[in-house]
């Protein structure tokens, strides 16, 4: 699961959402372009999921109550399943059943962003105000290597499985009264900052996201996918990716152990065996003769007398 929070994907977030609510509606006027009955993807939130982009703009542009022209007045998330957590939403309930989950996951989601900022009177997805919008596919740009490369074209679909989430949220709480960033650094060492502006853990948010999939899907997790294991291997002191590298060797020897008791202990080792040795090799016809050992005939298997 891949969460990446920022300012705006088209430019600063300090005007107007209108320019990004316009971007993240590319794949309606691509589809409604190439078919006149085609239903447009509505944007959602905790409360409803038919909601039209002006409504969006109205929401995010109408909550900026005493916040300057220099203060952020929204921000972007986005919201990216893997290639393996997709397929296995879209096996587990379908298409448009993976969409429908995909949305309430989301909704959880931001439940745990609000929970997050450790502020009186924000508690839940219900003290924010925002809006998100689900899109089917990712898009060359001219920062691809592909593009550059000339293997592909800026615009043109990517491949594999893209479907992902992108959230616009405002910098004001429901109320209009509370700011929240959760690109504040504040770890709570300045209490009164903290008070101010609250305080966002992004690592906590990215493991709480990820931890929510888990339970409302069932998903069993592998240690080398988990946040904790890649923000250790990039960011981690030595001894915290020794102890995540250790845990994913304890997690591939439980699953040999389980693998032993479904498959047969006997198939398990011949198949390790077969791993370490490779194939049988074949006879040439070269074989090399045994040397003899004074006084041993082997052609009569006999020892001759001295």
């Amino acid at each position: 699961m891949h969460i990446n929070i920022t300012t705006n994907e088209t430019g600063n977030n300090k005007g107007s959402s209108s320019q990004l609510v316009a971007y993240l509606e590319k794949e309606n006027r691509m589809a409604e372009a190439q078919d006149k009955h085609y239903k447009p993807q509505y944007w959602f939130n905790h409360k409803r999921d038919d909601i039209h982009p002006y409504e969006v703009r109205s929401g995010i542009d109408n909550n900026v109550a005493k916040l300057s022209k220099d203060d952020a007045k929204f921000f972007l998330l986005n919201i990216s399943p893997s290639e393996k957590e997709l397929l296995y939403l879209k096996e587990k309930f379908g298409m448009d059943g993976a969409k429908n989950y995909l949305k309430a996951y989301v909704n959880e989601v931001m439940d745990a962003y609000a929970k997050n900022f450790k502020r009186d009177r924000v508690d839940a997805n219900r003290d924010l105000v925002y809006y998100a919008k689900l899109e089917n596919n990712r898009y060359y740009t001219y920062k691809d290597l592909e593009v550059r490369k000339g293997k592909a074209s800026r615009g043109d679909i990517k491949p594999g499985e893209q479907m992902h989430v992108q959230v616009i949220v405002s910098r004001k709480d429901a109320s209009n009264t509370i700011k929240l960033s959760p690109l504040n650094n504040s770890k709570g060492t300045n209490a009164e900052h903290s008070k101010i502006v609250g305080q966002f853990d992004r690592v906590a948010f990215k493991q709480s996201a990820e931890q929510i999939f888990d339970r409302m899907f069932s998903y069993e997790r592998e240690v080398k996918e988990s946040f904790e294991y890649a923000n250790a291997m990039k960011n981690g002191s030595y001894e915290q990716k020794v102890e995540v590298r250790e845990k994913q060797r304890v997690q591939d020897s439980g699953n040999l152990f389980q693998q032993s008791h479904s498959k047969g202990i006997i198939d398990v080792l011949l198949d390790g065996a077969a791993k370490n040795y490779g194939p049988p090799t074949v006879d040439d016809g070269r074989r090399r003769k045994k040397k003899k050992r004074p006084g041993q005939d082997y052609d009569r298997g006999q020892q001759l007398s001295r």
